[in-house]
């Protein structure tokens, strides 16, 4: 069974940094692209970033462009997002979920874990 963690989402104030994790399980995760997904209240979820499966390739919706980055460790089965200059409008629930296939695409995706809240204040 694919199980999907994530855990490194808090409070932070704007201009902060974040460093999410998602640590997957019951899946080969090498074979797959996985990629970032975020839900702000009110809002459908968007697509934040992605990943190949052997990291080559990565992909981002503009808004985070240059202040977030995407990586991997097929090692430890985990992929990160490493989030800097952080803006109240980042503040949502951040889910990652894992690819159909080894390249990154936006939409794609077969499972999701159950998301970490990222509050930035002003």
């Amino acid at each position: 069974q694919v199980q999907l963690v994530e855990s490194g989402g808090g409070l932070m104030q704007a201009g902060g940094s974040l460093r999410l994790s998602c640590a997957a399980s019951g899946v080969a995760f090498s074979s797959y692209a996985m990629g970032w997904f975020r839900q702000a209240p009110g809002k459908e979820r968007e697509f934040v970033a992605s990943i190949s499966w052997r990291g080559k390739t990565t992909d981002y919706t503009d808004a985070v462009k240059g202040r977030f980055t995407i990586s991997r460790d097929n090692a430890q089965n985990t992929v990160y997002l490493q989030m800097n200059s952080l803006k109240p409008e980042d503040t949502a629930i951040y889910y990652c979920a894992k690819g159909r296939r080894l390249q990154a695409t936006r939409n794609e995706y077969d499972y999701w874990g159950q998301g970490t809240q990222v509050t930035v204040s002003s």
